[in-house]
């Protein structure tokens, strides 16, 4: 009988050879077959986006059993061994219109295009087609996530610490939890899965909002996060990483990009520029600088930031008080909690999410919580006059226990941002 430790590798593997028996092209039929791996991108009726890359990749072995140990670890030596491909062309077609990129130093293409008109389908994932010049040339079929013109706010989410516990960018790790320990592990935060699907529905329930998420993990976690969104039931969404960097016999070692995430929300901003934003992130990096900066420099455009405190010590928390005041005075709120049923109980008072939904994030933290998470004691409203007002003082009151879990402090403005940002030209 298979033990759990022997049934966790094979499912293991299984992911890490996904995109080499997923991709797209030649690799499995010819001899060092060229294929293309597209990642799911985003867009609106005006633009749309789009990032992929190109490998050149070894066949596999014909009429071999692909859940045999033999071809998965062959599969493993075959993702290790593909070579990115520079300078390769890649034609997209999306609602009548059609641009021809060329892939970068690393194999990594990126798809901007202005459709004609967004086709129709059902649901707000729709296909857009490459072609990569070859003999032959080589068919793939992307996917770009268009929202209904008629949807409430968009959604853009850290992943590490604030929807899975750290050790994302690790993937030895990654997969250890994800398939080892499972369950038992606590790699989603109680409580967020419930949370982030009554966000997508909206208060309505069906709105489909936007769900952007952003990562410091390489490209090469891409399917990993898939499987553990899917397997937690986390509404799937565009992955935006802030690096580019992976594993190779060549480059063993990270090769990172410059950190642009506030230039990457305000694209967003731009992108999707009729629409108000909801902002989520954590205490341990630099999220709140962040957040607060885009509050400021796009006031009157983000309806709550929510931080998931991960911070033990007061220093920190002291640091996010200090940007409360700021971020209220643009109309905006800023809760930090350690609980995801505080923060579904202020999406839920502003009206973000359904009131029937804050019971199903208490019932799924409970579920996954031992730890017993202190109620809100902090509510601050600032005057509307106040400025960049300092509420550290007031903020800090609340934290008089060292080492235990924070308690909730909302600071909510005197004059909030309005459910729906008006239509602009």
């Amino acid at each position: 009988m298979p033990t759990r430790t022997g049934r966790a590798a094979r499912k293991a593997l299984r992911v890490v050879t996904r995109p080499v028996r997923r991709a797209q092209g030649a690799g499995g039929r010819g001899p060092g077959g060229l294929v293309i791996e597209p990642y799911r991108g985003y867009g609106s009726a005006e633009e749309i986006f789009l990032i992929g890359r190109v490998f050149r990749q070894s066949p596999g072995v014909p009429g071999e059993d692909p859940d045999s140990w033999r071809a998965q670890w062959r599969d493993v030596r075959r993702r290790i061994s593909r070579r990115t491909i520079a300078g390769a062309k890649i034609l997209a077609r999306f609602g009548g219109a059609e641009t021809e990129v060329v892939t970068d130093s690393d194999g990594y293409f990126r798809i901007h295009l202005a459709p004609r008109a967004v086709p129709q389908g059902d649901g707000p994932w729709h296909e857009v087609a490459l072609t990569l010049a070859a003999d032959p040339p080589i068919a793939a079929t992307g996917a770009v996530f268009i929202p209904p013109a008629e949807g409430g706010y968009v959604v853009i989410s850290d992943i590490d610490d604030t929807v899975m516990r750290t050790g994302v960018a690790n993937k030895l790790t990654m997969l250890w939890r994800l398939f080892v320990e499972d369950a038992e592990s606590r790699v989603a935060f109680p409580g967020v899965a419930a949370l982030y699907r009554a966000l997508h529905a909206g208060p309505g329930g069906a709105d489909s909002n936007p769900m952007l998420y952003v990562s410091r993990a390489p490209w090469g976690l891409y399917e990993m996060l898939t499987e553990f969104f899917q397997r937690h039931g986390i509404p799937a969404g565009p992955v935006l990483f802030l690096r580019e960097w992976g594993l190779s016999w060549t480059h063993p070692l990270p090769r990172r990009a410059t950190d642009h995430k506030q230039s990457l929300i305000g694209h967003m901003l731009e992108i999707y520029r009729t629409q108000p934003f909801v902002l989520i992130g954590d205490s341990g990096q630099h999220d709140p600088e962040v957040y607060a900066a885009i509050v400021a420099a796009h006031p009157g455009r983000v309806r709550a930031v929510y931080i998931r405190n991960v911070s033990k010590g007061r220093t920190r928390v002291e640091e996010i008080a200090r940007l409360a005041g700021a971020v209220a005075a643009a109309g905006s709120s800023l809760v930090l909690a350690a609980d995801s049923t505080a923060i579904a109980a202020h999406a839920a008072e502003i009206g973000l999410i359904a009131e029937a939904a804050v019971a199903e994030v208490s019932q799924e933290r409970e579920a996954g919580e031992s730890a017993v998470v202190q109620p809100e004691t902090v509510r601050i409203t600032p005057p509307a006059a106040a400025g960049d007002l300092d509420l550290a003082p007031d903020v800090m009151a609340a934290f008089t226990r060292e080492g235990t879990i924070p308690a909730t402090v909302v600071v909510a403005p005197q004059d909030p941002v309005a459910p729906v940002h008006p239509t602009t030209a």
